[in-house]
């Protein structure tokens, strides 16, 4: 089994959500939250702000922990056909400068401000849903139930 920990930014402003289009190596585009795998020996608090500069150009700020999501992706619909382990960290982050732009020489083709309910007829990451739903119920144990995916959802 392979694993992965990741660290996400939940930027929501003005009802809308800030989201990153992933493109993999074979051109399948994708709607996620910014972020990414956390660094060995890198803290997850340092590793989201890290990556929102990396995959969208802006700079920001974590205003709290919203939660951590683990689950456990079957070989037959993970990636690299073996079943992985990912455990994602979410931050509720807010912008405080830059502009939204490519990652450059990197897999995010571009990043928006998408209002939120335009957000389900999207092909997005069950992470934007995890993570869109952390923000709003803030639940005290920081634990979302898990996120059926199929149809627009991808792992």
């Amino acid at each position: 089994m392979s694993f992965r920990l990741a660290a996400y930014a939940v930027c929501v402003e003005d009802g809308r959500v800030l989201l990153a289009r992933h493109v993999s190596a074979e051109g399948e585009s994708t709607w996620t939250l910014p972020g990414g795998g956390v660094e060995h020996g890198e803290d997850p608090f340092d590793a989201v702000i890290r990556e929102v500069a990396e995959e969208t150009g802006c700079e920001a700020v974590v205003e709290r922990l919203l939660g951590v999501d683990s689950r456990v992706i079957p070989a037959a619909v993970a990636r690299a056909g073996v079943e992985h382990h990912n455990v994602g960290v979410f931050y509720r982050v807010r912008v405080t400068g830059g502009r939204l732009r490519p990652e450059p020489n990197g897999e995010t083709a571009e990043s928006v401000w998408s209002p939120i309910p335009d957000v389900t007829g999207l092909r997005r990451s069950s992470l934007v849903d995890v993570g869109i739903a952390l923000a709003r119920t803030l639940p005290p144990t920081g634990h979302v139930p898990p996120v059926p995916v199929g149809g627009l959802l991808q792992h």
